[in-house]
């Protein structure tokens, strides 16, 4: 059963997408491409558009863009997130725009197994 109060009202596609944005532990992250493809269907943009509209309860600064860029908009809120939780951030260069870092893709991508909040990939 989703931990979402809004569960009754979401469509399915939305809450297991939500159910999987729980599922990623403090520190660590998921594209929206990874998201698709540990569920086995949708896309990344079909995600993002889950993130956008129903996302608000979740843990969205854990669902990211592969690039590491940080959510545009939302940037501080989610580097607040990432920093409270440890999670790992290259740097800005000098020429980045607002010198805001990125994340480490490489040490923060979860598999969806690793290092789990718990829960089965189905």
């Amino acid at each position: 059963m989703s931990e979402h109060p809004t569960a009754d009202a979401l469509p399915e596609y939305a809450e297991r997408v939500l159910d999987v944005a729980d599922l990623i532990p403090p520190g660590r992250v998921m594209t929206y491409g990874d998201i698709a493809e540990w569920l086995g269907d949708g896309g990344p943009r079909q995600v993002g558009r889950v993130m956008t509209l129903y996302g608000g309860a979740a843990p969205w600064w854990r669902v990211v863009r592969s690039d590491g860029a940080l959510l545009p908009g939302h940037e501080l809120r989610a580097l607040d997130h990432y920093r409270e939780e440890s999670t790992p951030l290259r740097e800005a260069s000098r020429g980045a725009e607002g010198h805001l870092p990125r994340l480490d893709m490489r040490r923060a991508r979860w598999d969806g197994v690793t290092g789990g909040g718990g829960g089965a990939h189905t």
